[in-house]
């Protein structure tokens, strides 16, 4: 019996990893409805990090009142399982819960952020996941580090705070960035968040005066780091301030799920992403699926709404490379969730036709944008 493992990112702003999944699976299933087909939803520490982590670990999902990136009270959640939390910070700083007009880095604060992780220390944690992912921040994680202290610090400082001394937290993100400087948060991510380039200045220019402070306090520095950059410089708070391990979000994951064992047997493993190109292969997760499959020996198709750099990705070693939507198709068309869970089941259909006519090969299906 054939058996195809599915792990396909969320094709943000349309469908969920659980949805995409879930249409791939049935696109195979119309083909073989014997074949076994194994899910795994998958999130890299952005969206959705939470629900991939509640589908391998189970645990209690923890609803709480936070503030959001400008300071208005809104729930967002934790998964807690025993003395373990996994936190997304973009359930409290992420830039979806904001309306494009409210974008402003130097507005937006990672103040709930930091409320998540007191609460789950509140609740006895002493190892706190954390994905960075999706944030609409660029303050270096001070507002986090602010809820920290106000919830405890008597006297409101830092050197204070002892009830995360036993604490043990784990950063999850792709980017290796470093806190400042041209490749640093605020020049290569602070503009898709809304700043200007005259904004980027000034968060460039205070990220370094706050990394200068805190090397100057603590006596070691950590924003060249890669990873520093992350999250509009949270990723720098968690490791100057925090100790943090820093680890690719899809490592974290795939760990979790036990997914060696997940591909004993695979015939096919499918993964996917919104927009698939050279940087694919720059860390992203269906790079990091393709190279635990490789290491198998299962072949890997690949699927996305766009692809570029088709040739790149087949020489890195997907078998399949393929665009799930016809290239006169509008975006605005293609964004909506019915569309593309139709296209998914439709492309997923003709590589497994594929699959059986001629065996696994390299190729790519024409419907590049």
């Amino acid at each position: 019996m054939a058996k195809y493992v599915v792990a396909i990112d969320s094709f943000k702003g349309c469908l969920t990893s659980m949805e995409a999944n879930q249409s791939a699976k049935e696109g195979i299933k119309k083909k073989k409805s014997e074949a076994k087909v194994t899910q795994i939803p998958v999130s890299d520490g952005g969206e959705g990090w939470v629900d991939a982590f509640r589908a391998a670990l189970d645990g209690e999902l923890v609803e709480t009142t936070v503030f959001d990136p400008l300071l208005r009270r809104i729930r967002a959640h934790y998964l807690l399982k025993g003395d373990t939390a996994v936190i997304e910070i973009a359930q409290a700083s992420g830039l979806t819960l904001l309306a494009a007009e409210e974008r402003n880095p130097m507005r937006a604060t990672s103040y709930g952020t930091g409320q998540l992780v007191v609460d789950a220390v509140r609740r006895g944690c002493q190892h706190i996941i954390v994905g960075l992912g999706g944030s609409a921040t660029s303050d270096c994680g001070i507002g986090m580090l602010r809820a920290i202290i106000d919830a405890f610090a008597k006297d409101y400082s830092w050197d204070e705070v002892t009830a995360l001394r036993d604490v043990r937290f784990t950063i999850a993100t792709d980017v290796q960035n470093p806190l400042c400087g041209e490749n640093g948060a605020a020049h290569v991510f602070a503009p898709q968040k809304g700043a200007t380039s005259d904004m980027v200045l000034s968060l460039d220019a205070r990220a370094k005066r706050f990394a200068d402070f805190s090397a100057r306090h603590f006596g070691y520095d950590c924003q060249e780091m890669p990873g520093a950059g992350a999250a509009g410089g949270l990723g720098y708070a968690f490791l100057q301030y925090l100790h943090a391990d820093c680890r690719p979000g899809i490592d974290l994951l795939l760990e979790a799920v036990d997914f060696d064992n997940q591909l004993n047997d695979a015939t096919l493993v499918i993964t996917g992403e919104g927009s698939a190109d050279r940087q694919t292969l720059m860390g992203k997760l269906p790079f990091g699926i393709l190279q635990k499959a490789k290491q198998h020996h299962i072949p890997v198709a690949l699927i996305a709404g766009r692809i570029k750099d088709c040739q790149q990705l087949l020489d890195a070693g997907f078998s399949y490379v393929k665009c799930i939507n016809p290239p006169d198709l509008p975006i605005e068309e293609a964004m909506k969730p019915e569309t593309a869970k139709r296209n998914i089941k439709r492309t997923v259909e003709i590589i497994i036709s594929e699959t059986e006519v001629s065996g696994v090969k390299r190729c790519s299906y024409n419907l590049e944008l």
